[in-house]
């Protein structure tokens, strides 16, 4: 977007014309914005070339109509807050505006909320007036995001407001890009402040659907509640945001822009991230698995964020043929696909997966980096069994864990097949609630190592979010290292093999996950409060069908670190067979509530490691269906995703 196209979302009275590239172009008068000369406060250096590690990439702007974005009005009210070096700082009178209330991951909503006027910006500046000033003042702050529409508006006013605010310089991922994991890794490489990350994630992308915001602390992860909360706060009784008056920047290319003593450097959004991998895992073990005659693997970006990274890394990098790479451009739109890495939304690369002439390994990456989907030939890899088995492998697999893993973790609602790895390990284990926060506090005390989610979020204390490549580059250390010594022709150990290996030592954790989408709030609620209302009416030993319960509480969690207290993460009815039935409302939609239902079951004996996990499941399923009432209070027949 050009400095004309960002004044209709700042001023009022802007005039719509007609503009190449753009829906509409908008002029504005001079009375209402002051450009700083060129000669006392404006320079940009000469930009290097493109970076090589994204040649060829290509930031199509998706063929929609571009819409009108309500203004930020500078009105007569409006007043001149302070003149730092080169450019004025505008005090814009706002009113609060409702639901902006951050989830577990940021706040979500759909793109057209986030265009009324003041709705990002209200929020931007909430933040500022959330943080202690000497945490930004003069610092340096971080701002990237998955490439989805309304990203490119958004950094522009996001730069404006921090600059507005005393940010000393931001950097900025080229054309907004940069994963969710590659932000905090350049956040903690350069020891910055904190950093944005425009990002909705899973969620689909274009002018019908979702766009969202979060803030990174320090140490690269989610903010606390504790922030969080007087960032909503702050937008209930917000007046006023803080707009430096420059013009935008072109974020299409490398270099530095100074406005004063403010400066804005783009950067390449691949390269510290890059340089992280290759700390942490053994390149030219993995290179000499990926150009085997005998194997072939698939990556699907599903148009998303890393898009930008697969070239680089699995191709440029590890030798993989393009061919590897599907759906590999980053879209606006994410090309109409839902990018969620799963076996409903990524079913090009399930059908390739499961089709003939399959390659030896399949996965998937989500809209902005941070989950992962593993496959092998005719097989799906569950993510909780997928943060297990990266355990169980990495000490001999993984460079960065040669001296041994501190501790592992998973949230509470993922499988206990990472309990027992623990535990056969003799390591320190911790079952924290859904957001990577309560992990990223356990990795700044030196309590963890390797985590994960079933919700496909895999990481380790490298950064402070989940990390999809990092994800998809340990199976494929693991399957590089017990390929190794293996000559082409000799049997090939594969990603099954790897998985009934593991299942043999430690037993298989049967689970699903069933998803029901955008459901009717209220319905919802009242789903879960019935659940509660049988909590505090059941007691050890009742039964359920075939199942005894050992157990039944909403789940709490008290923080060994900063001893900071989270509650109702979640219903559980744990049976005495280590069976669970879980249910929880998910956070980080748009519209609506998503209802989400776990269920899992031990099995030890190997004989029975082969059956279908839904018919394993079915029974304990019939149970959770009927004693949540759930067809009764949605009027859901059957879920909108299974995994």
């Amino acid at each position: 977007m050009g400095h004309l196209h960002l004044l209709h979302h700042l001023h009022g009275g802007a005039h719509p014309v007609q503009g190449q590239g753009h829906a509409h172009v908008y002029t504005q008068s001079p009375a209402f914005w002051r450009i700083p000369s060129s000669s006392s406060s404006l320079s940009l250096s000469p930009s290097p070339s493109p970076s090589p590690s994204l040649s060829g990439l290509s930031l199509r702007r998706s063929p929609m109509p571009i819409g009108i974005v309500t203004p930020i009005k500078v009105s007569a009210s409006s007043s001149s807050v302070a003149s730092p070096e080169g450019f004025q700082v505008t005090a814009v009178p706002t009113k609060a505006v409702e639901g902006q209330k951050t989830g577990t991951s940021g706040l979500r909503k759909k793109v057209k909320v986030f265009m009324q006027r003041n709705y990002l910006a209200n929020w931007i500046q909430a933040l500022f007036d959330s943080l202690p000033a000497e945490e930004y003042k003069g610092g340096l702050l971080v701002l990237g995001g998955d490439g989805r529409y309304f990203n490119k508006e958004a950094a522009q006013i996001i730069i404006k407001i921090a600059a507005g605010n005393g940010v000393g310089k931001i950097l900025v991922g080229r054309d907004g890009l940069m994963s969710t994991p590659a932000v905090s890794a350049v956040i903690r490489k350069k020891k910055a402040n904190g950093g944005f990350i425009m990002s909705a994630s899973h969620n689909p992308a274009g002018p019908e659907n979702d766009w969202g915001i979060k803030f990174n602390y320090s140490s690269g992860q989610p903010a606390p509640e504790s922030i969080t909360d007087k960032i909503y706060g702050n937008t209930l009784s917000i007046q006023e945001i803080k707009m430096a008056n420059f013009s935008d920047v072109d974020l299409s290319r490398l270099g530095v822009t100074k406005f004063g003593s403010f400066i804005v450097e783009v950067i390449d959004p691949v390269a510290d991230y890059m340089e992280l991998l290759e700390s942490v895992f053994d390149f030219e073990l993995i290179k000499n698995l990926i150009t085997r005659p005998d194997f072939s693997f698939k990556f699907d970006a599903m148009n998303a964020v890393t898009g930008a990274y697969a070239k680089p890394i699995f191709v440029d990098r590890l030798g993989a043929i393009s061919d590897s790479i599907c759906n590999g451009i980053p879209l606006q739109d994410f090309g109409n696909l839902h990018p969620d890495p799963n076996l409903t939304y990524a079913k090009e690369l399930v059908d390739i997966m499961y089709g003939g002439d399959t390659p030896n390994f399949g996965a998937a990456s989500d809209g902005d980096g941070d989950r992962n989907m593993i496959l092998g030939r005719g097989f799906f890899v569950t993510p909780s069994d997928s943060v297990a088995m990266i355990a169980a492998n990495a000490e001999v697999a993984i460079p960065y864990f040669k001296n041994g893993l501190k501790g592992l973790a998973r949230s509470m609602p993922t499988s206990g097949a990472l309990d027992l790895v623990a535990k056969k390990l003799n390591l320190p284990f911790f079952e924290v609630p859904t957001g990577w926060k309560f992990f990223g506090n356990l990795m700044d005390a030196g309590k963890l190592s390797i985590c994960g989610e079933e919700s496909f979020g895999t990481g380790s204390d490298h950064v402070r979010e989940k990390d999809g490549i990092w994800a998809v580059l340990a199976w494929l250390s693991i399957i590089a290292h017990r390929n190794k010594d293996k000559k082409v022709g000799e049997k090939f150990v594969s990603v099954e093999d790897v998985a009934k290996e593991h299942w043999a030592t430690y037993g298989r954790n049967f689970f699903a996950r069933y998803d029901y989408e955008e459901c009717e709030s209220d319905g919802a609620n009242r789903m879960v409060e019935h659940l509660r209302d049988l909590l505090s009416k059941t007691k050890s030993g009742e039964k359920y069908g075939s199942y005894e319960l050992k157990f039944a509480d909403d789940f709490s969690y008290t923080d060994p670190v900063d001893g900071s207290i989270a509650s109702k993460q979640g219903i559980r009815f744990v049976f005495t067979d280590g069976s669970r039935i879980i249910f929880r409302l998910s956070g980080t939609g748009s519209a609506g509530a998503t209802i989400r239902l776990y269920v899992e079951q031990y099995e030890q004996d190997v004989t029975k490691h082969d059956m279908n996990a839904q018919e394993a499941l079915k029974p304990l399923i019939d149970v959770a269906l009927s004693i949540s009432k759930l067809k009764d209070f949605t009027g859901r027949e059957e879920p909108t995703v299974i995994t």
